[in-house]
């Protein structure tokens, strides 16, 4: 992957903040460090979520939030603000105080949106240091039946032969699904057609009718399409086999070095004491190891995952550069 030099200048700088912030905090006398991790939190933390009510974001939130309540002793409350590609609730954070009572559900829109929108009034890495990533949810390359290829390189070497003619539907332009679709077709060598829709579900159903041939979805709304021989898996697009879906292999077997994936995690505004971002961390953690939780996930395709403050930070640094350098190969704009 190729990190372009303004990525790299931007991260110097990013690391840079984080250093002076973070030695401000070591600064503060030890008594006011403890006391901010003691008393927080000391009145209920608004929980914004990027996505709608009932949305596999949504209910990942309400399990957090839940665990959040139970295990800190104040009520975190799940605020829904779907639109433009998160953004709106991002930005909502974003001019929040940074004092640990506005939580941002991050997720991978968040490192899809720099390259994708001209115009923001933020930047998420410089703005928002990251608490934890707590799952990541592979997509699932699927054909409708007429397609007559039952592996990965069948469905390439079919596609090399009809270029231009298959359809690849996605949930919108830039969002995950679509991503994750153009980037097979550049390692590939490939020419799909792509077919946006507003939504899953308009994009399944046209899947399920043949009016388009393939599609890489989120587990979610793969699955019962999948159990229900409607739909036939080609690949996944984790670097490794999903539970879920054990006789799926990885796209990577074929195309070495293909992943990709959503993902959630927790992001507040930056500067955020120290104290209360380790607090949200080590909970958020404790829950993502809770085997209740986990089952939760499990059900919903998703793959539990505890990334710390630090390193989530560097992977966000690398999947924005990584879609990035897609977005502006495709030449994808938004709608």
């Amino acid at each position: 992957m190729t990190i372009d030099r303004g990525t790299i200048d931007r991260s110097i700088i990013d690391r840079r903040t984080v250093l002076k912030f973070a030695a401000g905090v070591a600064a503060l006398p030890g008594s006011t460090r403890l006391a901010l991790a003691d008393t927080y939190p000391s009145r209920p933390v608004h929980f914004i979520v990027p996505q709608a009510a009932a949305s596999a974001s949504d209910i990942i939130a309400r399990l957090i939030a839940q665990w959040l309540t139970d295990h800190l002793g104040q009520q975190f409350v799940v605020d829904d603000r779907p639109g433009v590609g998160g953004n709106i609730a991002t930005e909502a954070v974003v001019r929040s105080p940074p004092d640990g009572y506005t939580m941002l559900l991050c997720n991978s829109q968040n490192a899809i949106s720099p390259a994708l929108y001209n115009n923001l009034t933020f930047d998420f890495i410089r703005d928002m240091a990251p608490v934890a990533q707590v799952e990541a949810v592979p997509l699932v390359m699927e054909v409708h039946p007429s397609v007559p290829a039952k592996t990965v390189p069948e469905f390439i070497a079919y596609a090399k032969a009809n270029p231009g003619k298959i359809n690849m539907a996605s949930a919108g332009v830039g969002g995950p699904q679509h991503l994750a679709g153009e980037l097979f077709k550049a390692m590939a060598g490939i020419n799909l057609v792509h077919v946006p829709y507003r939504g899953s579900t308009p994009a399944i159903t046209d899947l399920l009718a043949g009016q388009v041939q393939v599609m890489f979805d989120v587990t979610p709304t793969a699955l019962p399409q999948i159990r229900a021989g409607k739909l036939r898996p080609l690949g996944v697009t984790s670097s490794e086999r999903i539970p879920s879906l054990p006789d799926t292999p990885p796209i990577a077997d074929f195309l070495p070095g293909y992943e990709a994936a959503g993902w959630i995690g927790v992001a507040v505004p930056t500067g955020t004491p120290a104290p209360i971002i380790d607090t949200l961390s080590k909970q958020l953690i404790a829950a993502v190891a809770d085997e209740k939780i986990r089952a939760r996930f499990g059900e919903l395709g998703a793959i539990p995952i505890s990334r710390p403050p630090a390193e989530f930070g560097k992977f966000i640094v690398a999947e924005t550069a990584k879609w990035g350098k897609v977005i502006r190969d495709a030449g994808i704009k938004p709608d």
